[in-house]
């Protein structure tokens, strides 16, 4: 991830909403795995199909259900009279003076409220916002990704042609203090809602490079943001892997760029990699499965409340002529969902290309965003969406033909860098703790969370080949460092991606 995504999301890609210790369910979000050790800082604008929160579906039908809903808004139902009373009596009487936007906020939440739905909701201020940022292509902000690191927050790398590329700030720079408040112990999270802001505004970064440190005041930009990315498998030459983050403004010229240059490096087959991919926009997941399909074949459908689904084919409209025959396999996990989902099931169905690893997110709705203002709208789920033949993945998700899990490791949870833990105590943290030293060659027998003698032995001993301070204690730097390892782990051990190259590397035309 790179400065704030994430996302809500379910919301990946470009928030850093967080996340998620446990199994997606409708209303909660993929679990948060050690290999997305990034986070990018953004604010910008779109919509988007996605799995929760303010994630949502529904460019498809933005522009028909907000003229409806325009036309609609001033037949008010008798029943809406007794609504009106209670407003009347609340301005007239209420003990103390209250705000016209705060009751009329509460009005239309607890109408939505009541649709037991969690993809339907009322939008704004910094959740407006979110929404418009994540699938935009594009974020104010100042363009650099950001990880954990010695207990501060260390710059993985800044975005090319970017504000804080332009300002000089460079790969393992560590960021010592924002806007003069020092980042020790900080999370990425925390980080990203401090530096990220609006265009033309400045952040003045603290910035530590080597045994130099020294000031950079960096104003914030438009910063595009790159959605796909690929490189020949280091496992098989003639394998181009490709990993889609989320469907936003551009991916689709994107993906095309990518698979022409990997042609041209040598790439006879793909890996497609939508793991931890939460969606995105609808036109995208159409255009993009349709360079996979042959012209008429199904990508999806969407069904209203009423009427017959409408069919989705591919075809010129979409993908302007540009196909990939080659053999493809695509890879999902529990964080793939609704555009990831269209575009898994679509290749799946009408193409039978294989899903490798684990069942999908299952988001089968769309919704709908309709504005109110210039800073709030609200969004309604307006229809389910169904694959080629017809099936309905809520809740169900897509199963993969090759079933590959992520090691244990992988999941589990984060270690709390604002929490340090003592000898003699017992914690959740600990034991994870214990875990990961074990991953290290510790061979302690204690791993249930109680702080003995052979843990603190074993914490002294990674401190020291890790060039910590020698405390014993894990404090935020050593929690840090240990979660790094296991980022790095899971990094260089991916069974699933090692099956998806060994099976389309077996396929044939």
């Amino acid at each position: 991830m790179a400065e704030d995504n994430k996302t809500d999301a379910p919301q990946a890609v470009p928030t850093d909403k967080a996340p998620q210790q446990v199994p997606p369910n409708q209303e909660s979000k993929p679990k948060r795995r050690f290999r997305l050790r990034t986070v990018l800082l953004s604010s910008a604008a779109a919509l988007i199909i996605g799995i929760g929160g303010t994630l949502g579906a529904g460019a498809l039908y933005l522009h028909n259900q907000t003229a409806a809903a325009n036309a609609d808004v001033t037949y008010v139902p008798n029943s809406f009279k007794d609504l009106l009373k209670v407003y009347s009596d609340v301005k007239a009487n209420y003990y103390t003076a209250t705000s016209d936007k705060k009751l009329v906020t509460g009005a239309i939440n607890g109408m939505l409220k009541t649709l037991n739905d969690p993809f339907s909701q009322y939008l704004a201020g910094d959740d407006f916002t979110s929404l418009n940022t994540t699938v935009s292509g594009s974020f104010e902000g100042i363009g650099a990704e950001i990880s954990q690191g010695d207990g501060h927050i260390q710059v993985v790398s800044p975005i090319k042609g970017s504000p804080a590329d332009k300002a000089g700030l460079k790969a393992k720079d560590v960021i010592m203090s924002i806007n003069g408040k020092s980042t020790q112990g900080w999370s990425t999270t925390k980080a990203s809602s401090t530096i990220r802001g609006k265009k033309g505004t400045s952040v003045t970064l603290a910035i530590k490079r080597g045994s130099d440190t020294f000031n950079i005041t960096i104003k914030r930009g438009v910063v595009p943001i790159t959605t796909v990315t690929g490189d020949l498998s280091d496992q098989n030459k003639q394998v181009g892997v490709i990993t889609i983050t989320q469907f936003a403004d551009k991916t689709n010229t994107e993906l095309k760029k990518t698979i022409t240059s990997l042609r041209k490096k040598g790439a006879k087959r793909f890996v497609i990699d939508l793991r931890q991919n939460p969606g995105g926009l609808l036109p995208q997941a159409l255009e993009t499965a349709s360079m996979f399909l042959k012209n008429g074949q199904r990508i999806m459908q969407v069904q209203q409340r009423t009427g017959k689904p409408e069919i989705f084919t591919a075809g010129k409209q979409y993908d302007q002529g540009f196909k990939v025959t080659e053999p493809v396999t695509v890879l999902v996990d529990s964080g793939s969902a609704s555009a990831s989902e269209i575009f898994s099931a679509a290749l799946q169905e009408s193409r039978q290309t294989k899903l490798v690893g684990e069942k999908s997110f299952g988001k089968g709705v769309v919704q709908t965003v309709t504005p109110l203002t210039k800073d709030s709208e609200v969004k309604i789920t307006t229809a389910k969406w169904l694959t080629p033949s017809g099936g309905w993945i809520q809740h169900k998700g897509l199963t993969p033909d090759v079933k590959v899990s992520y090691p244990a490791y992988a999941s589990w949870p984060l270690l709390n860098t604002k929490k340090t833990n003592t000898a003699g105590t017992v914690a959740t943290d600990i034991g994870t703790a214990q875990k990961i030293l074990n991953l290290q060659g510790a061979k302690l027998t204690q791993t249930a969370g109680y702080f003995d003698d052979a843990t603190e032995t074993a914490v002294k001993n990674f401190q020291t080949v890790h060039k910590l301070t020698v405390s014993g204690k894990l404090d935020a730097a050593t929690k840090t460092a240990l979660n790094n390892t296991v980022y790095d782990l899971a990094a260089k051990n991916d069974p699933m991606m090692t099956k998806a190259v060994a099976t389309v590397a077996a396929e044939t035309k």
